[in-house]
């Protein structure tokens, strides 16, 4: 419990400090036999700043939840 925490909580500093990322796609246009036109597309993943931080409150419940069942 105390490691997902961890992986939580670096994923939600990870998440604000990234906002998103660029994914570059090919998309077949036209495809007359052995003429092929493509066109390459850019797309924007994106997330919202707010969920970084919902990641990193829930990070750290769960470590403070698995401290206080070891103790």
């Amino acid at each position: 419990m105390k490691t997902l925490g961890l992986v939580l909580l670096i994923a939600g500093i990870a998440m604000i400090i990234i906002r998103g990322f660029s994914v570059q796609t090919e998309k077949k246009v036209v495809d007359l036999g052995p003429v092929e036109v493509t066109k390459k597309e850019n797309k924007w993943v994106g997330w919202p700043t707010y969920t970084g931080g919902v990641v990193v409150i829930v990070g750290l419940a769960l470590i403070l939840i698995s401290n206080k069942k070891n103790k």
